[in-house]
């Protein structure tokens, strides 16, 4: 045994990781056997690696580096996951709760500081700023039950950011009166720290500022004009570093600045993308869990059999820190009507603490009450470090408890009631040909799917049967390797085929029956000719023998750059058999870019869309510009920036919805919106489906001009000269 002792700690970095890296894989299997949290194990095995467990493992250098990154990555993912809608509908709730949930616990704990355990003045204020503070250490949980905007969880990680900023500028402050007071007369501390005070304002208000302009418009930039995945990653990486570093000049811990930066960059990473599955894949696998075991290796409990005063000393302050956080957690939900279970979530993640205080503890050990005595002494830091395994424990376990009620009540509203208007045979057919617009065609479909229904999409490609269909055919199934990595990135199942076919437009309908398909997706040709047919060679043939869903797209740009979406409703659209499906997809698809929606149509098409989406989809930003009149169509287009998406819900002929002007749809889109991004959706129609009846009496090819209309549109043009 003496032999075998002396290899450890282990020292050498490699072995370090790989022993990380088996604590990583089996601490959630174990934890699953046992039904408790993975975190708890994480911690709980940082514990027993650490100097005050068995002493396996070296707290190195790596344990600060990926364990701050860690906590970086906790901020900057809740930052990027917030429901800003919910935010901005409910400031006040946001407001009231992050007052709460710092104001309580922090004058809790200085009565008890000042009171119970006979601290100075300056040393329980700053016991009562820790215990003000949280760090959302099972937010990880969260993400496992895909509850990241649920209202009680947005309203969580707002308030904790407020109550943590209100921590860190107070700590701030007493840091700096301790620096203004060292030395010199009252008055000339009374003027140092209203200096102080107002260069800290300063800095804060031209950080803030500058980050908000500065990040937008070069994540536009940038997006637009690299589709690089790795390039893209690191951009947004170095981006929350850059944050985090900015934060540290001002005088505040760098997590403020990763959650800022992960609220800026918010709009511009969809939830369902390839990015998106990166971060989260990132941090959860490897810096997450590294900063939860760097906490276990700081907690020593062998600081429990050191005396009752070090034993009362942590029970005093994780008990009065933890109520404070349940009185203000269950007091807001009574204030704001919330379910018992959404009271439960908002306690168990605004109850932990982790690094951060540690961090505040550290800031006061260097402040010198008198010489050689400092503010904060060792029985503080250890109660300190016991509190922070007491409150990981409970957070995690109120958290895991609180989600799965959540879910179940979810499910079983889902049960009881299901979306008035959604239809659920959603099965979506892209059709795919030219690499350059395959991948935005997928992440469109991506987008617009449904999340519940978690349906694969299948991706087609119809070549001619010609001299040519080996080499076209090969081309198209390296195209569909391009599309399968994408969609795996996005942890989106995707069937790819490649058809033979005499006929495209025969091939897609056929591929579309034998799929049981309910719409399709598919790019607008690119002309080199300006008299080119604006509709192409065979999509007139496909809209015309079609009666389902059909959305031709033509981007600019890449999507989750778009900042608004206007849409043209033609009048009687809401008759149609597809109104609620094209409308669905419209809600999803900007509910994930989070832009707005702005509906251009007839007033009694308009309140119908209204009260759809205020039932559905509420946390979506619509808007409703009423359209008298189809031939106000061109004079949208001074009006199409070039990050808006103009959707244009057309129709087929002889429908409900169908008017002549529509005749003229294909020469205004390409005099008046030329250049820009579109999307035409003709909509369902099940009152003729033809796609079912194809015999040698009902012809499947349709002209979009009669003779009849050539010769009248002949005439007028020769009565007009």
């Amino acid at each position: 045994m003496t032999s075998l002792a002396a290899y450890f700690p282990i020292t050498d970095p490699t072995l370090i990781f790989f022993v990380v890296l088996l604590v990583i894989l089996f601490a959630p299997i174990i934890m699953g056997k046992l039904r408790i949290p993975h975190i708890i194990g994480m911690v709980l095995a940082g514990v027993l690696l650490g100097q005050y467990g068995f002493n396996i493992l070296q707290r190195d250098d790596s344990f600060e580096l990926f364990g701050r990154v860690g906590l970086y990555y906790i901020m900057f993912l809740a930052g990027l996951e917030m429901d800003m809608e919910g935010v901005k509908r409910n400031t006040r709730q946001f407001l009231i709760f992050g007052l709460l949930t710092c104001l309580v616990p922090l004058g809790l704990t200085y009565l008890m500081a000042a009171t119970l355990l006979r601290y100075p003045p300056p040393a329980a204020f700053l016991l009562g700023c820790i215990m003000a503070s949280n760090t959302l250490i099972a937010y990880p949980i969260i993400g496992r039950y895909g509850l990241q905007r649920h209202p009680s969880v947005t309203l969580s990680v707002g308030s904790s950011m407020i109550s943590l900023f209100l921590a860190l500028v107070m700590i701030a402050g007493l840091a700096g009166s301790y620096s203004t007071t060292a030395g010199g007369s009252d008055g000339q501390a009374w003027t140092s720290a209203g200096g102080f005070w107002l260069l800290f304002v300063v800095k804060l208000a031209v950080y803030i500022g500058s980050m908000l302009w500065l990040i937008p418009h070069l994540t536009r930039y940038f997006l637009r004009r690299y589709s690089d995945a790795v390039m893209q990653f690191i951009f947004v990486l170095s981006v929350m570093f850059l944050n985090a570093a900015l934060t540290s000049f001002i005088g505040l811990e760098g997590i403020f600045g990763a959650f800022l930066s992960g609220l800026i960059l918010n709009r511009y990473i969809p939830h369902v993308s390839p990015l998106m599955n990166r971060l989260e894949f990132t941090g959860n696998a490897l810096f997450i869990p590294y900063f939860l075991i760097g906490v276990g290796m700081l907690i020593n409990v062998r600081t429990l059999t050191g005396g009752p005063y070090v034993l009362c000393v942590v029970l005093l302050i994780a008990f009065f820190g933890t109520f404070g956080k349940a009185v203000a957690a269950y007091l807001s939900s009574l204030l704001f009507r919330l379910p018992k279970a959404d009271g439960h979530m908002m306690f168990g993640l605004t109850s932990a603490h982790a690094a951060g205080a540690i961090a505040m503890v550290m800031v006061g050990m260097r402040l010198q009450v008198a010489p050689g005595v400092y503010l904060v002494d060792d029985n503080m830091l250890n109660g300190v470090v016991m509190m922070i395994l007491v409150t990981c424990i409970i957070s995690s376990l109120m958290t895991e408890h609180a989600a799965k009620q959540i879910v179940l009540s979810q499910q079983q509203a889902t049960a009881a009631g299901p979306q008035q208007g959604v239809a659920d045979d959603e099965r979506i057919l892209i059709c795919v040909k030219y690499p350059e617009i395959a991948p935005q065609l997928l992440s469109l479909a991506t987008f617009v799917r449904s999340q519940r229904l978690n349906r694969a999409l299948i991706a087609l490609n119809v070549v001619y049967d010609d001299e040519h269909a080996a080499t076209n055919r090969d081309q198209g199934l390296r195209l569909f390797e391009k599309l399968q990595r994408q969609a795996s990135a996005s942890e989106v199942k995707l069937q790819t085929q490649v058809r033979l076919a005499t006929n495209i437009a025969n091939g897609i309908k056929h591929a579309f029956r034998e799929a049981s398909c309910s719409e399709v997706i598919m790019g607008m040709h690119v002309h080199t000719s300006q008299n080119a047919r604006f509709w192409g060679d065979f999509i007139q043939s496909l809209y015309n023998g079609l009666s389902r869903q059909i959305m031709l797209v033509r981007f600019v740009q890449p999507l989750n750059t778009l900042r608004r979406i206007r849409v043209a409703v033609p009048s009687r659209a809401e008759f149609e058999p597809g109104f609620h499906r094209w409308l669905e997809r419209l809600c999803r698809l900007a509910g994930q870019l989070d832009c707005r929606v702005q509906f251009h149509g007839r007033e009694e098409s308009l309140v119908l869309i209204a009260e759809y989406i205020n039932n559905l989809h509420p946390s979506v930003r619509a808007e409703y510009t009423p359209m008298s009149h189809w031939n106000e169509l061109p004079q949208l287009a001074a009006h199409i920036a070039d990050d808006h998406l103009f959707v244009v819900v057309t129709a087929r002929k002889g429908t409900i919805s169908y008017k002549n002007a529509l005749e003229r749809l294909p020469d205004e889109l390409q005099k008046y919106f030329s250049g820009k991004n579109l999307m035409i959706i003709f909509p369902d129609q099940y009152g003729d489906p033809k796609e079912d009846r194809m015999s040698f009496t009902e012809a499947q090819h349709h002209e979009e001009n009669s003779v009849y209309d050539t010769v009248l549109h002949w005439l007028h043009r020769h009565k007009s000269q």
